[in-house]
């Protein structure tokens, strides 16, 4: 448990500062945000916020990583890996983020470049994982054995890239309010704190020796998101960027597959589902029926901007929303548990 503490408290602690450090920085080099031509017209006045304040949160949750295996830890090659995974899906966003502000344009690596870096990133730890870890190779909901259904070393490295993928993509989506991401995902985080945890009290049942190291590094994000919404929450001061929307996805993603709770995810991080799919029916709606709409916009938080609701309005409700989806994905999780007779 000390362990945890102090990996979430160090990473606030380096995010807090460091956030406000890369603010000034960006601010005196005048490297800010470019805001999307066709997004809502009240977000203009963020044209030049600050950005790749991402980079903070991956540098709080690495020294809290760090810090914490001096006080009675012991590093996993399974935990160095999940958090090789988030800084990797960092860089490619940080790669992303320069390029807009460099170019003062709102478009950074076109799509097949970012795909190709994600890929990259997901192939890599899915490699790693099965080469020189035990784990199980199966889809699994709340336990490696539930369902269990055997993919193999192979079937398992794309089932991995593609959570991988779409758990960056749903993130990044999500991120378009102050705060609204960032507030989110440590929820989420919070949630695989407490998944690793009790795996690491149930060792028998869970069949992941790394399960404290992982909830550590779930803790670690937590701070380091923290210490960064200080900065970012609504008006913000400074945007996490796709270095941190993407540090982020990667991070619950390589969580869930390293905790054998893959399908429960999509439950957990449901507002990001919400917002993922939101996108997908607009797409379909508008080339299905001569260029209708579903939403005044999409993702689906700026239809409730455009219907009248205050920006921190819709920041709260949605925050609220993914508490919701994460409570019921965490009560699945323990009735499981209670079913299974892993609560002793």
């Amino acid at each position: 448990m000390s362990r945890l503490l102090i990996a979430a408290a160090v990473s606030m602690l380096v995010s807090l500062v460091g956030t406000k450090l890369l603010l000034k920085w960006l601010t005196e080099n005048k490297i800010g945000q470019p805001i999307r031509a066709d997004g809502p017209n009240q977000h203009r006045t963020k044209a030049g916020t600050p950005t790749m304040g991402g980079v903070a949160i991956v540098a709080g949750a690495v020294a809290g990583y760090v810090v914490s295996d001096l006080f009675g830890g012991i590093y996993t090659v399974s935990g160095i890996f999940v958090l090789t995974c988030i800084v990797g899906g960092g860089a490619v966003g940080l790669l992303d983020d320069w390029i807009k502000v460099v170019a003062a344009r709102n478009k950074g690596l076109n799509k097949r470049a970012k795909v190709i870096g994600l890929l990259i990133v997901g192939v890599g730890f899915a490699f790693l994982m099965t080469e020189f870890t035990q784990i199980p190779t199966t889809v699994a909901f709340t336990r490696y054995d539930n369902p269990g259904w055997e993919l193999g070393r192979v079937g398992w490295m794309i089932w991995a890239v593609v959570l991988i993928v779409s758990s960056t993509n749903s993130v990044n989506l999500t991120d378009g309010l102050d705060g609204l991401a960032a507030g989110a995902s440590v929820i989420c985080f919070a949630a695989f704190t407490l998944v690793g945890f009790w795996q690491f009290r149930h060792p028998d049942a869970y069949n992941n020796a790394a399960a404290l190291d992982q909830s550590v590094i779930a803790a670690a994000m937590v701070g380091g998101i923290v210490g960064f919404l200080w900065w970012n929450a609504a008006p913000a001061q400074i945007f996490m960027g796709d270095t941190g929307a993407l540090a982020i996805g990667s991070g619950l993603a390589a969580l869930s597959l390293s905790t054998g709770t893959q399908l429960l995810l999509p439950i957990i991080g449901g507002l990001f589902v919400l917002e993922t799919v939101s996108v997908i029916l607009q797409i379909i709606v508008f080339h299905w029926f001569k260029q209708r709409r579903l939403f005044r916009m999409a993702p689906i938080h700026h239809h409730f901007e455009l219907s009248g609701w205050p920006e921190t309005t819709v920041i709260v409700r949605f925050w609220i929303m993914s508490g919701l989806c994460t409570a019921v994905g965490l009560g699945i999780f323990y009735r499981d548990a209670i079913v299974a007779g892993f609560t002793a």
